[in-house]
């Protein structure tokens, strides 16, 4: 059953908000992957290999919330259940770096509100109803 996005009119500015959130968290982790890729390969590193190898994992990672920000500005389904588990991920990272040197915690602060955001924004009901979830069991 093909679903009918639905019209800019009638989506909700929560999907959009999401959308926002997980296109700035995707766009932040690309920019991390490309710092961290350069700084592999100018010699910054005393494994090239592994560094290069973490700089391209973080870009990889950058993807998904990037492509669950696509699905959420499109209303696709599909795009909710790794928008949640990217928030759901930022929150122990958070965690962590509210714990670490004092110049990490306001990023750690930062980190954690947008997830919080985020998954508030993803369990609304207007969001679940605007990508057609919920009440599966009516035909």
């Amino acid at each position: 059953m093909s679903q009918i996005p639905p019209t800019p009119s009638s989506k909700p500015r929560r999907l959009t908000a999401a959308a926002g959130l997980a296109a700035l968290e995707g766009l932040a982790l690309a920019a991390c992957g490309l710092v961290l890729l350069v700084l592999a390969l100018t010699g910054h590193s005393d494994n090239v290999r592994n560094a290069v190898v973490g700089a391209l994992t973080v870009l990889a990672l950058g993807a998904i919330p990037l492509a669950a920000a696509y699905g959420l500005l499109h209303a696709r389904r599909w795009s909710r259940g790794p928008a949640l588990i990217i928030q759901l991920l930022a929150l122990p990272v958070a965690w962590t770096l509210v714990h670490g040197s004092a110049a990490l915690v306001a990023a750690g602060v930062a980190l954690a509100l947008m997830a919080l955001a985020g998954l508030v924004l993803l369990i609304h009901p207007a969001t679940t109803a605007a990508l057609g979830i919920g009440d599966r069991g009516q035909v």
